[in-house]
């Protein structure tokens, strides 16, 4: 397919505003406070597209954050009931009855779907007319490809990464937009500090234990910030990283924006021993916006976004990591802030975005081996 999208639509096609129904899970704000990945990318695209002169309402829970019309479907957000199956079957049923008065009122001319239940919604929305996007932002193998497959061709998936797509490449695929922040909203800082830094998730999959003992091998001392309040987590952190911990360690427990902006931008490196396929990793963009080098395993998206040898090391075997430590300290910070700037700038996401929805609505044959995505960006591919 070509490139060119302007010849597959009429003239003026592109100047029209597009009336957008946004869904975000019910679990945190958007923007969040603290933790939620996905609902700090739904902020900066709703703003990116509300810039671009579309029409979006945001279907979700707490408080109003962005430029979109905000519709709250709960009294407040539910971060203790994360990884329930209720509060998403029953925000599904909320979202979908909350669409089709909108879409009887003012009309929409699409919806966009950052949920795990809401996809199921589709066939509802296709008999208005609605096509259906959605964001892929977790895995797709085992159980998740096998939801995916189910969902069938009324749903047009989005991948976050060149990677998750490739792993299940028979999936509805109709493009892949890297995530992306907005630069001006986070600090950029030369002189680091004598620390490096685990941010996420406390689990074996996103592997503090091995970022603490590359810490000590390497001679530095590790602060371990993130979500640690499930009982899995609990049970994981217990075992293998409380006992891994020295005196010169910290755990500083879930950082909200503030706190994050001035770990990030600290540190010396941030550390990102994943052992699974992370789907894009949105710290590792984070760090190298402050002007942090990324140390991190190869897996996933890693190879994507970080740039090896510029903006940070990517190693094969955690036994390379105290290495990569020290080496990645002569990086040159600003290298860090220009790739991100450059190649995962919020502007970027709308436009990916702006071309999926169009080249739906302009009624393109989607499918695997015809779509149209941005093209990865040079540099992007993990070598300078």
């Amino acid at each position: 397919m070509s490139a060119d999208m302007s010849a597959m639509s009429p003239a003026g096609f592109f100047e029209n505003p597009l009336r957008i129904a946004m869904v975000v899970p019910p679990y945190f704000d958007v923007p969040p406070k603290a933790y939620g990945g996905v609902e700090a990318v739904v902020a900066d695209l709703v703003d990116s597209l509300c810039e671009r002169g579309h029409h979006v309402t945001l279907f979700g829970a707490g408080e109003p954050g962005t430029k979109a019309n905000f519709v709250p479907l709960w009294d407040r957000i539910q971060p203790e009931r994360l990884g329930d199956p209720f509060p998403e079957i029953v925000h599904a049923l909320r979202v979908r009855r909350a669409i089709e008065r909108l879409a009887e009122e003012e009309g929409v001319d699409l919806v966009h779907d950052h949920t795990f239940a809401g996809p199921l919604n589709a066939p509802a929305y296709a008999d208005l007319g609605l096509p259906t996007v959605v964001t892929v932002h977790g895995p797709v193998q085992d159980d998740c490809y096998r939801y995916y497959r189910e969902l069938g061709q009324e749903c047009s998936l989005v991948a976050i990464s060149d990677r998750q797509r490739a792993l299940a490449p028979d999936l509805p695929w109709a493009g892949r937009v890297h995530n992306a922040l907005r630069p001006e909203q986070w600090p950029y800082q030369t002189e680091k500090q004598d620390y490096a830094l685990f941010l996420g998730r406390f689990s074996a999959d996103k592997g503090p234990h091995l970022a603490l003992d590359a810490a000590h091998a390497a001679g530095i001392p590790l602060i371990l910030a993130g979500k640690c309040s499930e009982a899995p987590e609990k049970a994981y952190y217990e075992e293998f990283v409380a006992p891994r911990m020295t005196d010169a360690d910290q755990m500083f427990g879930l950082a909200d924006a503030a706190a994050k902006r001035k770990l990030l931008s600290g540190a010396r490196c941030l550390l990102f021993p994943i052992r699974w396929e992370e789907p894009f990793g949105m710290v590792m963009i984070e760090a190298m916006i402050c002007g942090t080098p990324v140390v991190a395993l190869r897996g996933g998206a890693v190879s994507e976004v970080v740039v090896d040898g510029v903006t940070g090391r990517i190693c094969d075997d955690p036994s390379e990591l105290p290495a990569a430590i020290a080496e990645v300290s002569t990086y040159d910070p600003a290298a860090c802030r220009a790739h991100v700037v450059d190649h995962f700038g919020a502007d970027t996401l709308g436009r990916g975005y702006e071309q999926v929805y169009r080249q739906l609505l302009a009624r393109t044959t989607i499918g695997v081996g015809d779509t149209y995505e941005l093209p990865v960006p040079v540099g992007a591919s993990g070598r300078a």
